[in-house]
C-alpha cells in the first residue's frame, strides 16, 4: 500500500487559510484513499518549536488533532494520527539526513530566507528543518505529501535526499516522493492551495498579521468571520474572474467558495462568470463561511481529549514501529548497527 502524509504545527489556533487549504483538502483525500493506501496525520510539534509558541504547545497539540476531527477525518485502520516528537526516530534519521545534505541547497529554500530576513541572526531549526520534513517524509515511504505551495521545495529536498541516499549506497532503502507535479495532480487542484490575507491579497493569509480583519481564525464567531469577508478588499475593475495575477482579491474570494462547498473551482468560475457586483459575491462567500465556521465549530466542542488520546495510543504505536524499521537500514547502511 502506498503512503499518504501530512501535518499541521501546532503554534496557536489555526485560519481558515489553514483550514480550507491544508485541513479539509487532505481529510477530502483521506477520507477517499484509506480502503488503497495508509493515511498518515501528524502533528509536527517538534516543527512548531522553532518558533514562538502562542500558548501552551500541549493544549495546542491537542486542539490541532480536534481539528482534523472536527474537519470529518475518519480514523481507521489505515488512518493515523500520531505527534512527531513522540516518535523518536524523526529526530534521529534528522542527524542522519543532516550529513548527506549541504549548506548550498539549505540556504536556497525560500522558506529559510523569508523567516531570517532582516535578523541580526536566527536558531539553528530555522535552517535546518526542512531535513527534518525529509525525515518525516521518508521514514514512512511517503509518495504523497499534500502540502501548500510554499512547501514544495521542501517536497524536492526530499526527493534529493532519497536519491542521494540510495546512490550513495547503491540500494532503494528510500522510496523518492512523487515530482511536485504529481503531488498537485494528487491533490486535485491546477495549482498549490494558498488562501490569501483578506485585506493584501497579494500575501497568504497568516495567523501572525497584525490585523485583524486581515484573518479569520477558526474560533471566530461565525457573525463576526461574515463581516470580515464583506469587508475583503476587491479591485475596481467590476468584473468576476479567477486572475489571481491582476484579480487577487476576487480571485481568493472564488477560491474560498469552491472550497467551502468542495465544489470544482473551474465550477465556481462559470457559475459567476460575467457578474459585475462584487457585493453579490461577498455575500454568498461571506454566508458559505459562516455556515461552515458554525458546522465546524459544534462539531469541535463534541471531541473529547480521552477520544484523541485513545487514537494516539493507536496511531504512535503503528508510527513507532514502521519508522523504527525503516531507520533501522538506513543506521547498517551507515554501519552504525
Amino acid at each position: 500500500m502506498k503512503t499518504i502524509l501530512t501535518g499541521i504545527r501546532s503554534n496557536s489556533v489555526l485560519t481558515l487559510g489553514n483550514y480550507l487549504g491544508a485541513l479539509l483538502p487532505m481529510v477530502r483525500l483521506a477520507n477517499k484513499h484509506s480502503g488503497e493506501a495508509h493515511v498518515n496525520i501528524f502533528v509536527p510539534d517538534l516543527h512548531s518549536i522553532i518558533s514562538e509558541v502562542d500558548g501552551d504547545l500541549q493544549e495546542n497539540t491537542l486542539r490541532t488533532l480536534k481539528y482534523w476531527l472536527a474537519a470529518g477525518l475518519e480514523v481507521n485502520d489505515n488512518v493515523h494520527i500520531y505527534r512527531q516528537s513522540y516518535v523518536s526516530a524523526h529526530s534521529e534519521l534528522c542527524w542522519i539526513l543532516n550529513c548527506i545534505a549541504t549548506m548550498g541547497e539549505m540556504g536556497r529554500m525560500t522558506q529559510y530566507k523569508e523567516k531570517s530576513e532582516g535578523k541580526a541572526s536566527c536558531n539553528v531549526g530555522i535552517f535546518d528543518y526542512p531535513v527534518l520534513m525529509a525525515a518525516d517524509i521518508l521514514l514512512y515511504s511517503a509518495e504523497y505529501v499534500p502540502l501548500g505551495e510554499d512547501q514544495f521545495q521542501h517536497i524536492e529536498l526530499a526527493r534529493n535526499l532519497a536519491i542521494r541516499f540510495n546512490h550513495k549506497f547503491d540500494s532503494e532503502v528510500f522510496v523518492v516522493p512523487a515530482k511536485t507535479a504529481e503531488q498537485v495532480k494528487f491533490m486535485g487542484v491546477s495549482d498549490g492551495i494558498r488562501i490569501r490575507d483578506l485585506l493584501n491579497p497579494e500575501k497568504k493569509m497568516s495567523k501572525s498579521t497584525a490585523a485583524e480583519n486581515s484573518k479569520i481564525m477558526l474560533d471566530d464567531e461565525p457573525e463576526k468571520a461574515a463581516k470580515k469577508i464583506m469587508s475583503a478588499t476587491t479591485d475596481s475593475l467590476g468584473k468576476v474572474k479567477f486572475d489571481m495575477f491582476n484579480q487577487p482579491g476576487i480571485s481568493n474570494l472564488l477560491q474560498i467558495e469552491a472550497l467551502v462547498n468542495d465544489v470544482p473551482l473551474e465550477e465556481i468560475i462559470t457559475r459567476w462568470a460575467g457578474e459585475t457586483r462584487y457585493g453579490e459575491l461577498k455575500r454568498k462567500v461571506a454566508e458559505s463561511v459562516s455556515r461552515e465556521l458554525t458546522e465546524f465549530q459544534a462539531r469541535l466542542s463534541e471531541i473529547s481529549d480521552e477520544q484523541v488520546y485513545a487514537l494516539l495510543e493507536v496511531g504512535e504505536k503503528y508510527a513507532n514501529h514502521v519508522a523504527n524499521a525503516k531507520l533501522l537500514e538506513v543506521q547498517k547502511a551507515f554501519g552504525l548497527r
